[in-house]
């Protein structure tokens, strides 16, 4: 029994021995960089709730760019596209609002239709 024992120790600390265990690399960050992380999200959902007034949505029907795609097209723009779009609403004087917000939208979704990274709409020609 005890030389059982011993084979089965050994067979145990040779598996051990060969398993792979995956390494976690762990860093400090600085306050700036989490509060860069989280920019990007609250820069998106403000633009998402935007997007949920209806005044804004009637707008971008007329332009033939339905919500839901745009809702996705900011759920997959870059946070500096982000950042660079909330930049934009800021800048903008408060009575133009909902028009202003629409012309942006729609200049951007040309903008990334021409890149190729949309196909909204049909008379913008990626560039290639």
């Amino acid at each position: 029994m005890n030389k059982a024992k011993r084979f089965v120790a050994s067979v145990l600390v040779m598996m051990l021995a060969l398993i792979q265990l995956p390494v976690a690399h762990a860093a400090v960050i600085t306050t700036d960089q989490a509060i860069q992380a989280q920019q990007g999200d609250i820069d998106r959902t403000r633009l998402l709730s935007l997007l949920e007034k209806e005044e804004l949505q009637q707008q971008l029907t007329a332009y033939g760019v339905d919500a839901a795609v745009a809702a996705e097209r900011i759920q997959s723009m870059s946070d500096a596209e982000v950042a660079m779009l909330n930049a934009k609403l800021d800048e903008m004087p408060a009575g133009e609002g909902i028009l202003g917000l629409v012309a942006l939208f729609f200049i951007v979704f040309i903008i990334t239709d021409a890149l190729g990274a949309t196909d909204i709409f049909t008379f913008v020609k990626p560039i290639r």
